[in-house]
């Protein structure tokens, strides 16, 4: 027997609704955002310096823009390289005392990880962790076109699921 309150379907009853809560695309929208959307919200504002200068000069402008990391360019703006502050710290290790005349080119990085604004961030996220690395430059047919951190792909992730749980909330309350 029927519960009481369930009522069979009568012939003149509209079709019942179909819904998808959840979809193959919902589901994986975060593995699909690209670089480009991260700097959409961050921006394109790259820092750069030469190889010849100094690593004092480095230091006061990592300094005074507040961030870890710089890419070294040439005269025409292409990339040769990148000096973060573990860079720095590393040689400050190695040659105490006798660090900040050094320049750029002693220190820095030659092998630069990069991406391109059409990477999964996902994909640039575990590149970053297995790397042990925390800067990237973005380019785009060959030109620099912006860096990022895995700070900004850490906050950009949580601000996603932040998001997500808010439409699940939705959903259920209505």
């Amino acid at each position: 027997m029927a519960p009481s309150s369930y009522q069979a379907p009568k012939r003149g009853d509209k079709a019942e609704k179909v819904t998808y809560s959840q979809t193959t695309e919902s589901n994986l929208s975060h593995t699909q955002t690209t670089v480009s959307k991260l700097l959409e919200g961050k921006g394109d504002a790259v820092f750069s310096v030469r190889p010849t200068e100094t690593i004092r000069e480095v230091v006061g402008l990592l300094k005074e823009k507040h961030i870890g990391a710089l890419v070294v360019t040439d005269q025409n703006g292409a990339l040769m390289g990148i000096l973060s502050e573990r860079d720095i710290v590393r040689r400050m290790a190695e040659t105490p005392g006798q660090t900040l005349p050094q320049s750029v080119e002693d220190l820095m990085t030659r092998n630069v990880q990069t991406c391109s604004p059409d990477d999964y961030l996902m994909d640039i996220l575990s590149r970053m962790t297995e790397g042990r690395f925390r800067h990237m430059p973005v380019l785009k047919d060959g030109n620099l076109c912006g860096m990022i951190t895995i700070g900004d792909v850490v906050h950009f992730r949580l601000k996603e699921l932040e998001y997500e749980a808010l439409r699940m909330k939705q959903m259920i309350v209505g």
